[in-house]
């Protein structure tokens, strides 16, 4: 049977992780042999390693668990710790609402008083239910003779998802290469990546008719089988196993990389790619992709 790490994540200051959580959490280990119990961070991330007894089924393991904490904002992983590096060797990120915490199409669709109609397309294609292509296709084409001048001021209003910084800087700092993949817009992924150092990036291209927009995406547009593709790719350029890679996302052109990678990574997720991924944080930040290599906060770079 692998050994692996039940990790627990609270959110960043809230202390969350009390010895009533623990205790029901341990309750529901007997049975396993557990070796080691380390806090990674004081109250808000604990790492439990065992030994599954045999014939456990790591999903009823996982539901007794997130039912142990009560209701608790606290993420409950189950990450294996035999296969591969523990620490991932490359980092594969979506960008929107992931990296940072907006939706540019939406943003720029405020611009001509389109939010709600764009912004609602954008989120049954990311639930997965309107093909990637045709849904971005058509979004763009209403903000056909918008000014380039507003890309920049969408620019200067993005903010970063809290933990982003760290959860690059660290991963770098230790080797790992990190891409941000999109199926947003170069203009935007070119200067996050740049400012995050990002390795490498890959986004669309939005078509320009002199200073304003065409309302038309350049091809070959960039989607879920691109952002796997991506992965693999750099995955065999670095000549590394499945288990040396970690992929994050929250939307269902993520789902192939998420699906892919060594740890896919559902973060605050549509119900479809939390149910596929491998671990999903709907509380933490996303420093809590550090925990779950086994990080402790003190080692991270701030």
């Amino acid at each position: 049977m692998q050994n692996i790490a039940v990790v627990l994540t609270a959110r960043p200051g809230s202390g969350g992780i009390g010895d009533a959580v623990l205790a029901a959490v341990h309750a529901q280990l007997e049975g396993h042999a557990v070796t080691q119990g380390t806090w990674l961070a004081d109250r808000e991330a604990r790492e439990i390693l065992l030994t599954p007894a045999a014939g456990t089924d790591h999903g009823s393991l996982h539901a007794r668990l997130v039912g142990a904490i009560g209701g608790h904002a606290i993420d409950v992983n189950l990450v294996p710790t035999g296969a591969g590096s523990r620490r991932k060797r490359l980092l594969v990120a979506d960008m929107e609402a992931t990296i940072i915490e907006q939706e540019c199409l939406d943003e720029l669709a405020s611009y001509v008083g389109l939010r709600d109609r764009i912004s609602g397309i954008t989120k049954r294609a990311m639930r997965g239910e309107l093909d990637f292509e045709a849904a971005l296709k058509e979004r763009v084409a209403l903000l056909a003779d918008l000014g380039s001048d507003v890309l920049e001021t969408v620019h200067g209003r993005i903010s970063l998802m809290p933990g982003a910084a760290t959860l690059v800087a660290t991963m770098r700092r230790d080797g790992a290469t990190c891409a941000l993949v999109s199926g947003g817009f170069t203009f935007f992924a070119a200067r996050i990546a740049a400012r995050l150092g990002f390795d490498t990036y890959q986004a669309n291209v939005l078509d320009m008719a002199g200073d304003r927009l065409a309302g038309t995406v350049a091809a070959p547009i960039l989607g879920r089988q691109a952002k796997q593709a991506a992965l693999e790719r750099l995955r065999g350029e670095l000549g590394l196993a499945d288990g040396d890679t970690m992929a994050v996302g929250d939307g269902a052109n993520d789902l192939g990389m998420i699906k892919a990678a060594g740890l896919g990574v559902a973060f605050r997720a549509k119900p479809a790619v939390a149910a596929a991924a491998s671990a999903r944080i709907d509380h933490g930040d996303l420093t809590a992709l550090l925990y779950l290599q086994g990080y402790r906060d003190a080692e991270f770079v701030r």
